[in-house]
């Protein structure tokens, strides 16, 4: 029976999905479940990890300090850990006061191709025997040979395990056992995946990197997450069980944190949506859907639209001023194409 790591990301990754406002009940109360159910390792803050709180990508309705304390305040056998981008988040400002507060696990993210930035933050928590993961997301914008090139670069900085996100729900089962196999079998440090549900993947693709050789699983109570949300946490651990993996869960009490907790926090069903499944289709990040939608309604085009130019020219999270631009363009473009069809009717 092989040991599976779940991890819990609802109070972070779940905060896209409700505009970064878990309010500190919503936080003690799903804390106070988490802990009940078993959960190993629970992620709090915002969507977008430490420091992120900002007017580009949406304003906490708490800081991370009142978030972190909520949380460690309702567990006692549960980790309490934190997530974090470099360039939004800095040591000094954010790692610091996060580990004073009693964070034990953090992971470090970057962009598939740029795991060089994660060095700095990462050796500074493995120098202090903090539990440090490396992600790395937007993993279908390249090769598995490529990535393992990029999950070396985190091991050589002492993380204890690597983790690929699937940021834009793009892959299929082969894509993940491609990524997943290779990169079990280059690293000395585990490998973990991280599923979004845009192409109704979520739970296949989680269960095609367990049978690749993933032993950590991030999930969501819910699926609570961007765009069509992520792997649903007592969906995946119920398969996980039926299928002989150990995880030593609450089942019961994960469903009773999804129906009880999760339920009335969530603004809408977490549903495959037109503007999710085209965010899947074009490899984009599932956070770009509401700035799309803001865009095309100023310019007047279809959001759809704007997601596959942006798939097109592989925009990534942090460069969501492009979107304006983008939306822009192809409003120019209608405009001179419709132009051209009426000269050419009165000709």
């Amino acid at each position: 029976m092989k040991q599976i790591l779940i991890i819990d990301s609802t109070l972070r990754d779940g905060s896209h999905a409700i505009g970064q406002q878990f309010a500190r009940d919503d936080i003690s109360k799903y804390a106070a479940g988490a802990e009940k159910a078993g959960i190993k390792i629970l992620m709090v803050g915002h969507g977008n990890g430490l420091g992120a709180s900002s007017l580009q990508l949406g304003f906490s309705k708490l800081t991370d300090r009142e978030m972190l304390k909520t949380a460690k305040s309702q567990l006692t056998k549960t980790k309490l850990g934190a997530f974090l981008i470099p360039g939004f988040g800095t040591i000094e400002d954010d790692l610091t006061p996060a580990l004073k507060l009693g964070v034990q696990v953090v992971m470090v993210a970057s962009h598939c191709t740029e795991a060089n930035v994660t060095k700095q933050h990462v050796e500074y928590l493995s120098g202090r025997h903090i539990t440090t993961y490396g992600v790395l997301m937007m993993a279908h914008m390249i090769s598995a040979k490529k990535l393992l090139e990029q999950a070396k670069l985190m091991q050589s900085y002492g993380v204890s395990g690597v983790l690929i996100m699937d940021s834009a729900g793009n892959m299929l089962p082969e894509d993940v056992r491609a990524r997943i196999s290779t990169l079990a079998a280059g690293l000395k440090v585990d490998v973990g995946f991280h599923a979004h549900n845009n192409l109704g993947m979520a739970i296949a693709n989680s269960i095609t990197a367990v049978r690749a050789g993933a032993k950590i699983i991030d999930g969501t109570s819910r699926g609570l997450g961007a765009g069509a949300g992520n792997c649903q946490l007592e969906v995946i651990v119920a398969v996980l069980l039926r299928t002989g993996y150990k995880l030593d869960l609450d089942l019961y009490q994960l469903m009773d944190n999804s129906e009880e907790i999760i339920a009335d926090i969530m603004k809408r069903p977490q549903v495959i949506s037109s503007i999710s499944l085209t965010s899947g289709i074009a490899g984009v990040f599932s956070g770009f859907a509401p700035h799309a939608k803001r865009a095309a309604k100023k310019f007047k085009v279809d959001p759809r639209d704007i997601l596959i130019e942006l798939g097109k020219r592989k925009i990534i999270a942090g460069q969501e001023d492009i979107i304006l631009d983008v939306a822009m363009n192809i409003a120019q473009k209608k405009k001179v194409v419709k132009e051209n069809a009426e000269i050419e009717a009165l000709i």
